[in-house]
């Protein structure tokens, strides 16, 4: 493989994985239409779970080997664990959108627990494109037209902002044992802790069976073919392919292309939801992009030069 081109596979994965988690956007309110979040959750990691089954044998005896324990055990409780306890709940009060929003939060969050965490240092253009990826979603989410569905925004919005400090805490975390683990090896304890984790809420701790209103017209397999696609695809494949990004560049780079979600969700809302993209809309995506390629500009640079 050209070496050129080997620099560039970091990048390609983890825009990838954008694609693929912003799918579960709209995959995670289907299965909200028909599920409580806790069984939506413990679906999820169970359908996870069973794809990493046939490697669990190897994978257990190099994380017995590898050590580390107390490290993966705080990666997996800020996610998938707190993380999606948090942002399941948050798009029960409010919109793909609006979430998206507050996703453009985790690079600087990111980017500061990097800086104490791991010494990692940004530079000014990293931060100017950070700012401007941070404008553009916000005009994103601004442009939006109101939405009926969200029953209390303010709420879901704090929560979704809960999310990203827990996933920030992750990224770093996930940084620091990179050196020692796979992607595939990091994704499978992920899985295995968040099945778990909500097996055991599902059976201890009750809650409400509201349904998220769509305004759609569902089959009722609808909500369980959500909950295998996002643990058989959004989890192995996202966080596989989003590992395998994080191991490779510093977790600041990785972290800023999250910017990109609020995009993909809003043209995924667009084709399976029906919901209304305005023209807005589309020059606050290209503002996203320009924010993410300028963060991005001096890593790509030297790769072309090389």
């Amino acid at each position: 493989m050209p070496v050129s081109f080997s620099r560039c596979v970091p990048h390609l994965a983890l825009l990838a994985a954008m694609c693929v988690w912003s799918t579960s956007y709209v995959a995670l309110r289907v299965a909200l239409s028909g599920l409580t979040p806790l069984q939506a959750m413990s679906g999820r990691m169970l359908a996870a779970s069973l794809v990493f089954l046939p490697l669990w044998p190897r994978l257990f005896l190099d994380l017995r080997r590898q050590g580390h324990w107390g490290a993966l055990l705080l990666m997996g409780f800020c996610e998938p664990c707190c993380y999606f306890l948090f942002e399941t709940h948050a798009l029960r009060l409010t919109t793909a959108s609006q979430a998206g929003m507050m996703v453009s939060l985790l690079p600087l969050i990111v980017a500061g627990v990097a800086w104490v965490m791991l010494g990692e240092r940004v530079g000014g253009r990293v931060w100017l494109g950070f700012g401007l990826a941070v404008g553009g979603v916000v005009w994103l989410s601004l442009a939006a037209s109101p939405a009926d569905n969200a029953a209390n925004p303010l709420l879901g919005n704090a929560l979704e902002a809960l999310a990203m400090l827990c996933a920030a805490f992750y990224t770093v975390i996930a940084r620091r044992l990179s050196p020692l683990y796979t992607p595939m090896q990091i994704t499978a304890a992920q899985s295995g802790l968040g099945m778990i984790f909500f097996c055991l809420l599902l059976l201890f701790l009750p809650e409400s069976d509201l349904p998220v209103s769509l305004g759609l017209a569902l089959p009722d397999w609808a909500p369980w073919a959500a909950v295998l696609y996002l643990g058989g695809c959004v989890t192995f494949g996202g966080y596989g392919l989003y590992n395998f990004g994080v191991s490779r560049l510093c977790a600041g780079q990785a972290a800023a292309y999250t910017n990109l979600i609020p995009v993909f969700t809003l043209l995924f809302g667009v084709g399976l939801l029906h919901e209304v993209f305005l023209p807005s809309q589309y020059l606050a995506s290209a503002l996203i992009i320009a924010g993410v390629l300028l963060s991005q500009w001096r890593e790509l640079a030297a790769e072309r030069a090389t």
